[in-house]
């Protein structure tokens, strides 16, 4: 037996031990997974809210904790998918939806916060005009409509293995098998979903993440159909994996070149990684930017924007309308997110915090000798079980999920709530402590041992 085979029949034995015990503790929760199967696909709102056997089932949240129904106590590290970088119920958001909520919760009608609103994200992102909707697989579908109408042209590129929302476009290459994902120089436009057209799959095209020789190929030979390319400037539905130098001003050059435009899906990055997203971290802002999660102060808000003369399609007949966009409750809630919490301040805290908690993870890994390796984005950051940095969809194709599999339980059982899946990161919030981190890396520190003994 290799040590690779020890070490993964070890994690196995934890992993069978330490889920045991998990659902030993959260049988409340399983009670009313029961109970919610009769009435909700699955038992729960949205299928990535799904566990094995079971989800654990939240009943509030304060500060950086969150409580399960069986009373449970942890530490939020998993942060509503990434949303919550303001800890949960943090004062100055709650004033601000209660005085919102004090005046009227819905119109359907422009309000002077939703222009104050717009106006606070487009010098924030450095857009020129921006729209309002409900979530960011709307972002992404309104970018993405206003890109062809906008170029006259039906084709869309994305990176494969990518998760832009689950509107038919981009419900393309998104964590295919290795079996249906088709050749790196010519990535197959595999379905993630059941009820997705299959001729849907000949107007997007996937490209590897990082690499810009295929894009390039495509577009010598079809940039004259291609509307535009949406991409995470940091791929983070796979762990975290971040743009190599010249990556990203190389797409824009090559999308450019070929009169197609270039979008952002900033769902995840933008707030979180720095004070303008991605598009400030590394310097290369993109033609469309997509905004939701982190941006909107823990409410289901979202924005797109980014050229006015773009943005001017809607303008011209391009529909784009909604509801509840812009809605007086989100827009409080979102003011108040980022102009009185995201400060200076307070992306200089984050930043501490996450690497202190990189740090520890890092000093565990190396001392158990485990195949894995962190990533520190500030807020965001994971730890990804293979040795090196992902580059791409592929690379992730090799963690390890043996280690994954016991390192979920064993955090939930010591307190820590974490994502239920191996392609997701933490996410850390202003009301995070240095005590908290500590928890966080004393519970890895121990899983590294136990993998390693």
């Amino acid at each position: 037996m290799t040590d690779i085979d020890r070490l993964n029949a070890r994690a196995r034995e934890i992993a069978a031990r330490e889920m045991a015990a998990l659902l030993n503790r959260t049988t409340a929760s399983k009670a009313l997974y029961e109970r919610a199967l009769k009435t909700l696909p699955l038992g729960v709102g949205s299928s990535f809210q799904m566990g094995d056997p079971y989800p654990i089932y939240l009943t509030h949240g304060k500060g950086a904790n969150v409580w399960d129904v069986d009373g449970n106590e942890y530490v939020d590290t998993h942060g509503g998918f990434g949303c919550m970088v303001y800890g949960h119920a943090h004062p100055k958001i709650v004033e601000a939806i209660t005085r919102a909520a004090g005046r009227g919760t819905h119109f359907a009608a422009p309000t002077p916060e939703a222009v104050e609103l717009a106006e606070v994200i487009c010098d924030r992102y450095e857009l020129e005009q921006i729209r309002f909707c409900n979530s960011g697989t709307e972002a992404t579908m309104h970018a993405i409509r206003i890109a062809r109408a906008h170029t006259g042209r039906d084709h869309v590129v994305k990176a494969e293995g990518s998760y832009h929302g689950h509107h038919d476009t981009v419900m393309f290459s998104v964590v295919p098998n290795a079996d249906v994902m088709g050749g790196r120089d010519q990535p197959a436009s595999t379905p993630m979903s059941l009820g997705t057209p299959k001729w849907l799959a000949d107007y997007t095209h996937a490209v590897p993440f990082n690499d810009l020789t295929v894009l390039s190929n495509l577009l010598d030979e079809r940039g004259g159909e291609i509307a535009c390319m949406i991409i995470e400037p940091v791929m983070m539905n796979i762990g975290i994996a971040q743009p190599q130098p010249g990556y990203l001003q190389g797409l824009k050059d090559l999308l450019h070149k070929h009169g197609a435009v270039l979008i952002y899906d900033e769902v995840k990055t933008g707030t979180a990684i720095a004070r303008g997203g991605a598009g400030d971290r590394y310097g290369v802002r993109p033609d469309l930017t997509c905004l939701a999660k982190a941006t909107f102060g823990g409410t289901p808000g979202a924005a797109f924007g980014g050229r006015a003369d773009i943005m001017s399609s809607i303008e011209r007949g391009a529909a784009q309308q909604g509801t509840f966009n812009g809605n007086p409750l989100v827009a409080a809630a979102s003011l108040a997110a980022l102009t009185e919490v995201m400060t200076p301040d307070a992306y200089d805290y984050l930043a501490a915090l996450g690497t202190r908690l990189a740090a520890g993870c890092t000093r565990a890994i190396e001392r158990a000798g485990l195949p894995a390796h962190t990533v520190d984005l500030g807020a965001k950051g994971c730890v990804s079980y293979r040795p090196t940095p992902l580059t791409n969809y592929r690379d992730f194709l090799d963690t390890n999920l043996d280690l994954y599999a016991a390192s979920y339980p064993w955090m939930v059982n010591r307190g820590i709530f974490m994502t239920p899946g191996d392609e997701e990161q933490w996410t850390i919030s202003v009301q995070h402590t240095e005590t908290d981190i500590d928890q966080y890396i004393e519970a890895f520190s121990g899983l590294c041992d136990a993998l390693s003994a």
